[in-house]
């Protein structure tokens, strides 16, 4: 079985469905499939792993979902895409975002495999999809299975295009962030308490929220020290940096972008793990990788963190977009530790529950039930061709 994954995002740029993709390419790889992964790069300096086929380098950044999103723009990706198809004889086409224009809708278009869709995003109004639902309904229509990563996902997607589908959750590398190999940053790993933030600067992830409660967290513990992670830019955190100052924070670190092999000794530094996004999350992936390192969490009680978090049990939720409600949380489970180690021994458990072993088994799942739809539509358009030459090739009478 020969498979595409095809991302509509910049490959080389941090990001979930990035992280998706790369995941499950590894399962299959490791279980003997035959594995392409169709993607713009805007990377010329590292080279690609050798089954990531590049279909342009043109990629531009637009504002989407209170986010920004890195896609390819160049009109060259369409002759591209038609080729690759061709040349490459899919038996699985796997769109990720399959209605992200322009690459998954070209792709959708002329391939001839199975097709299937994995829909990661999720908004809490869906009025822009009522408006591009004409143009949005052709990319559907060529899809033979549909994968929602949650219920949120399904819910919101389901309004406006009903069909079949199945619901295969995200999933992590349990043991990369679970390993008592993985050894804490030397800098922070010094008695202070820690409380870590992974994540863009953007919006919708709410660090603003965090910071605003940092002040009050410092009354009860003097010590603490917020260390933000992610791929954010100077200026995404030039106004941050401007608070801190203001009110005198001088345990707030910036970090930035950090490697996968070093982003679990973050986790493992930390001794809390606070997600204080305000919406649009359809999957609660960082609070999962928290979970596998033994973190209690406090995050915002926001549908896609409902799925993976239950309030008391592997941290606590707060309402969304409450600073006060946020620095109280945090400041209660710094307070009472026996409380936090439950919680982190309760994280474990529902975080092994999504390694990438098991979310791979089910997507594989599903294309073997899928398949079948292929030899069919292939019998059918065998029929129509034996027929109409038949008709064309009758000697006239």
């Amino acid at each position: 079985m020969k498979i595409a994954l095809v991302t509509p995002y910049d490959y080389p740029y941090p990001g979930g469905v990035t992280e998706h993709i790369m995941q499950l390419d590894r399962e299959f790889r490791r279980r003997g499939y035959d594995t392409r992964i169709l993607a713009a790069s805007s990377q010329d300096q590292e080279p690609l792993e050798d089954n990531v086929i590049k279909v342009s380098g043109a990629v531009r950044t637009f504002p989407f979902s209170g986010s920004n999103v890195r896609v390819t723009i160049a009109p060259q990706v369409y002759r591209r895409i038609k080729k690759i198809l061709r040349e490459e004889q899919f038996d699985i086409v796997h769109a990720h975002e399959p209605a992200a224009p322009p690459l998954c809708p070209i792709v959708l278009r002329h391939s001839h495999a199975v097709n299937i869709g994995t829909f990661h995003a999720y908004r809490e109004t869906n009025t822009m999809y009522q408006m591009a639902r004409p143009l949005l309904r052709p990319v559907y229509n060529k899809l033979n299975g549909r994968i929602f990563v949650s219920q949120a996902v399904r819910d919101f997607t389901l309004a406006q295009f009903p069909g079949d589908y199945r619901i295969i959750p995200n999933g992590i590398d349990f043991q990369r962030f679970a390993s008592p190999k993985v050894r804490p940053i030397e800098r922070f790993h010094d008695g202070r308490p820690n409380i870590l933030f992974v994540g863009r600067l953007d919006k919708r992830k709410g660090f603003h929220h965090l910071i605003r409660a940092f002040p009050f967290i410092k009354q009860f513990f003097p010590d603490a020290r917020l260390i933000v992670v992610g791929a954010y830019e100077d200026a995404d955190k030039a106004p941050f940096i401007r608070y801190a100052r203001a009110h005198r924070l001088r345990s707030v670190h910036f970090v930035g972008y950090v490697s996968r092999e070093m982003l679990p000794r973050y986790y493992r530094t930390a001794h809390l793990f606070c997600a204080p996004s305000t919406g649009f999350e359809s999957f609660g992936i960082v609070l999962l990788e928290a979970m596998a390192a033994g973190l209690p969490i406090v995050a915002s009680d926001i549908a896609g963190y409902r799925l993976v978090l239950t309030n008391g049990a592997e941290g606590s939720l707060v309402p969304p977009e409450d600073s006060n409600a946020l620095a109280h949380a945090i400041v209660n489970l710094m307070s009472a530790p026996e409380t936090c180690q439950r919680m982190a021994e309760q994280g474990r458990r529902t975080a092994a529950q999504y390694d990438w072993t098991h979310i791979a088994e089910q997507v594989l799942a599903y294309y073997h039930d899928l398949l079948p739809t292929r030899r069919e539509a292939a019998k059918r358009a065998s029929f129509s061709r034996r027929v109409w030459q038949r008709l064309i090739l009758a000697p006239s009478e």
